[in-house]
């Protein structure tokens, strides 16, 4: 399961930046993972909450924006989201697609306190 390590990733980037920000809480962490990153939503949730127990993120929010795949027809130049895994145009039907969403997988934001507060 390597979402339990992209997790401890995730955790370790968080609380480098809570240091080099000195900041004291951080209240929400929210990621970005796309339909083709092979990463498990779920099984990421999982493992970052299990992490974060006793941990300076004790409580924090974990969420996942799941990122559906988006394509541009190099045919036609149509921009498209992928549906079913159908990589081929829905105008032309053409399979010169170029994947242009869909492999994203990282931290999107932190929602915390201000600098320092208690």
């Amino acid at each position: 399961m390597h979402e339990l390590s992209i997790a401890q990733s995730i955790y370790e980037t968080v609380l480098r930046e809570m240091e080099i920000r000195e900041l004291a809480e951080v209240s929400t962490v929210g990621v970005r993972v796309g339909a083709l990153s092979g990463v498990m939503a779920d099984a990421l949730q999982f493992s970052f909450e299990a992490i974060v127990i006793d941990s300076p993120l004790a409580g924090c929010k974990f969420t996942i924006e799941e990122i559906p795949v988006h394509g541009s027809c190099q045919s036609c130049g149509k921009a498209f989201v992928v549906k079913d895994f159908l990589f081929c145009c829905p105008i032309c039907q053409s399979g010169q697609i170029e994947v242009t969403q869909g492999y994203e997988l990282e931290i999107a934001y932190l929602e915390v306190r201000g600098k320092g507060e208690g």
